[in-house]
């Protein structure tokens, strides 16, 4: 069936008012429809991250009874998204120039910082976090490692072979106290650290940590969260 003129005069107006700017009665910018669009842009934002404050709220808060988390939960809550890490020359696995810990945003990150030398507790550190991560199983993809070497040498190639895919920066051993805070134990360097996927700064675990305990909270917030 042909359309009529009218028809038509009728849809491109329809068309005009739908494209025209909030504009009010008088000419200038509807404050009601400004303030409808913040309120979107707050929604789209709050959506954003409903799948993390989902896993705090359901891991921390909303305990069923008889369960407990292994790790300290980190609080009050740290963005450590900004915190600097130099890359290591000529290393696999080193982080780029200028990155940060949001170089490797949208994953959970397990932290282990200590010096290139990489004493006991440092290999045993970087074996638990290795193992935690397999033990996930197809959730390993949403799990990164990072090893924060604390001085200016460079880890020995034969320790590094063992932990294929781990990630390294360098950084300022002071800095690093001040940003992942050690609690009671006054040794940063002696814990295991998990970061969230926006660059939180959410659970130390305790000296010697028990990889099996570990994996038991990894794959809670694994399981409440859909973002990394």
């Amino acid at each position: 069936m042909p359309v009529s003129p009218a028809a038509i005069r009728a849809n491109t107006m329809a068309a005009r008012d739908h494209e025209a700017p909030a504009h009010g009665s008088g000419g200038g910018i509807d404050p009601q429809r400004v303030r409808a669009g913040r309120r979107q842009l707050v929604i789209l934002g709050l959506l954003f991250l409903l799948p993390v404050i989902a896993a705090y709220l359901a891991y921390f808060v909303i305990k069923p009874e008889g369960r407990t988390n292994y790790g300290d939960l980190v609080s009050p809550q740290r963005d450590v998204s900004a915190f600097p890490l130099a890359p290591l020359a000529g290393v696999a696995g080193s982080v780029p120039a200028d990155a940060t810990m949001r170089t490797l945003a949208g994953r959970w990150v397990f932290v282990v910082a200590a010096p290139a030398v990489c004493d006991a507790r440092c290999q045993e550190n970087l074996y638990n976090i290795r193992q935690v991560r397999l033990t996930t199983g197809a959730e390993r993809d949403r799990v990164e490692r990072l090893w924060i070497v604390t001085d200016e040498r460079d880890p020995p190639a034969e320790l590094l072979a063992a932990h294929e895919g781990l990630r390294l920066g360098r950084a300022d051993p002071q800095a690093f106290a001040a940003a992942f805070p050690a609690g009671e134990t006054a040794d940063p360097g002696a814990h295991i650290y998990l970061v969230d996927p926006l660059g939180h700064l959410m659970m130390r675990f305790p000296v010697d940590a028990d990889p099996g305990r570990m994996k038991k909270d990894i794959l809670r917030l694994l399981k409440v969260s859909r973002i990394g």
